[in-house]
């Protein structure tokens, strides 16, 4: 984890599977580049939302 990094919820869709993954990044950019890496061009990321932390 780098410095200033928050937990991004990520819906992306591989293989005509939804998944769900829980990413720690900077940006939402971050987020998205990390998921590429992992699956692919292949998937489809439909939307990237900051979790937000209970205290």
């Amino acid at each position: 984890m780098r410095c200033g990094s928050k937990c991004f919820l990520v819906e992306l869709e591989v293989d005509g599977e939804m998944h769900r993954k829980s990413v720690n990044a900077r940006t939402q950019v971050d987020a998205r580049k990390t998921i590429r890496v992992e699956y692919g061009v292949g998937a489809q990321i439909i939307s990237v939302k900051e979790e937000k932390r209970d205290k």
